[in-house]
């Protein structure tokens, strides 16, 4: 695997964490912005949802979902893009500077103080999701009657 397709999975990764990221806890984390320009202010809009029948069927339109983007410059030059589903201006605002920062010297600090965090969490909910469905799953089997 190339370099640049490595940067491009680890960035894709990075920008989804960020999208599902708690917008409350990602505040605490990054309270202040750095100083940047907005080359595209926080805009709200909406997309359309496709859906598709297992794994072969055709796509269909499944409806319609808000998504913020916006994208900024730090005053390094770095840009940082975000889309979120939503429509919590901050929430997006917040998930571009970190994309830029990520592009700069700061990118291992922001690794360990907010990516990193959000990770763990992230994780942590998955686990317990997977536990309380795991406690509700039914065991059938089949009891073999006398007569054959």
């Amino acid at each position: 695997m190339s370099m640049t397709t490595t940067h491009t999975k680890d960035r894709q990764a990075r920008m989804g964490l960020l999208a599902r990221a708690n917008p409350t806890r990602l505040s605490a984390l990054m309270p202040d912005l750095p100083p940047h320009d907005w080359l595209r202010p926080p805009e709200s809009g909406a997309v359309m949802v496709q859906g598709r029948v297992g794994a072969s069927g055709g796509a269909f339109n499944l409806g319609e979902m808000s998504v913020t983007r916006c994208a900024l410059r730090l005053k390094s030059g770095a840009v940082g893009h975000a889309y979120i589903q939503g429509r919590d201006r901050d929430h997006a605002a917040r998930a571009a500077a970190i994309d830029a920062l990520m592009q700069g010297p700061s990118a291992e600090r922001i690794e360990a103080d907010i990516l990193s965090p959000l990770r763990r969490e992230e994780e942590s909910s998955r686990r317990a999701r997977a536990e309380k469905a795991a406690a509700t799953k039914v065991e059938f089997f089949t009891m073999v009657r006398g007569e054959d």
